[in-house]
């Protein structure tokens, strides 16, 4: 994507932004769900349960005045295991970077001890990076009042560029945002390809694809013990360029036994419906048909060991 040109009949070219911002949140904030939003299709996977972001993910949006380049980050929280901390180092490693700051907290939950946890972490960057509020899921409460009520809580928390209510479901703001973290954004030339929506590898998107359908319906402990490894992306030797097929073998690791048999179902059903979803997915993503290979293997404790953490890409 070039630079706009200079407008015929001497009128005032359009000053061109780029660059990057990051959202940041406590766990569950609906960061990933907005950034899918403001990109306008998914690069991110989105769940219920906390925690589910776990590497700095960006998106990409193309305007005709800027290109803005988003940041996904985990939720920023007080750590109780090493990976905990690993996510956190991601998120701080991503501020010291970027050239804006979009914080996220969701408006059906009153201000608590995690968003004044990030608010005074934020409060230590450089003042030259802006920080934009951002009230999410403004969808999940109907009264206007309440919603005024939040947003008078959010601008208690610090000293902000802007505080803007939105919701990433129902498109509402979203485009004002965009265009409030774009005008924060230095004067250059676009960073990516027109048309390019995430610069992620396919490899870490099948495996985030592949997370994602696994943490549908699984009990409260189980999402932070969920790690998945993509082995292989192969093409089926012997198929015609008008037949081909992709074969992609996936090891999905937890820290027990017995949640390796929650992940795996009463007869592997649970675990043949987390391939159904997660190949449909990973087939629009790639735009070919896929033969979806899933292991379940047990890494006992994972989340605290550094070797296993290495070995899982954290």
């Amino acid at each position: 994507m070039s630079t706009p040109s200079p407008a015929s009949g001497g009128t005032t070219p359009i000053e061109f932004r780029s660059g990057f911002a990051c959202l940041v949140g406590r766990p569950n904030a609906g960061k990933s769900t907005l950034t899918n939003a403001l990109v306008g299709t998914k690069v991110a996977i989105t769940s219920g349960r906390p925690q589910t972001t776990r590497h700095a993910i960006r998106g990409i949006v193309h305007r005709a005045d800027a290109q803005l380049v988003l940041v996904d980050t985990p939720g920023l929280h007080r750590p109780r295991t090493l990976l905990g901390q690993r996510l956190n180092d991601v998120v701080r490693a991503t501020l010291s970077e970027v050239d804006v700051v979009g914080f996220c907290m969701p408006a059906d939950e009153p201000v608590g001890r995690g968003d004044r946890f990030i608010a005074e972490e934020l409060s230590r960057l450089p003042k030259r990076t802006p920080v934009v509020a951002i009230l999410t899921k403004t969808d999940k409460v109907g009264d206007a009042d309440r919603i005024g009520a939040r947003l008078l809580d959010v601008a208690g928390l610090g000293e902000f560029s802007d505080i803007v209510p939105v919701s990433a479901i129902r498109s509402y703001q979203v485009d004002v945002l965009a265009e409030l973290l774009a005008a924060r954004l230095p004067k250059g030339p676009a960073l990516y390809p027109g048309g390019e929506l995430t610069d992620e590898p396919e490899q870490v998107m099948v495996a985030e694809l592949v997370r994602e359908a696994a943490l549908e319906g699984v009990r409260d402990e189980l999402p932070h013990s969920l790690a998945v490894v993509v082995e292989e992306m192969i093409p089926r030797e012997g198929r015609s360029p008008q037949n081909p097929l992709l074969d992609v073998r996936v090891n999905v690791f937890v820290e027990r036994p017995s949640q390796k048999a929650i992940v795996i179902g009463a007869g592997g059903s649970r675990l043949k419906a987390v391939g159904t979803r997660a190949r449909g997915q990973i087939e629009a993503l790639l735009g070919t048909p896929v033969f979806l290979d899933l292991h379940v293997k047990v890494a006992k404790d994972w989340q605290r060991d550094p070797r296993q953490l290495r070995r899982l890409g954290f």
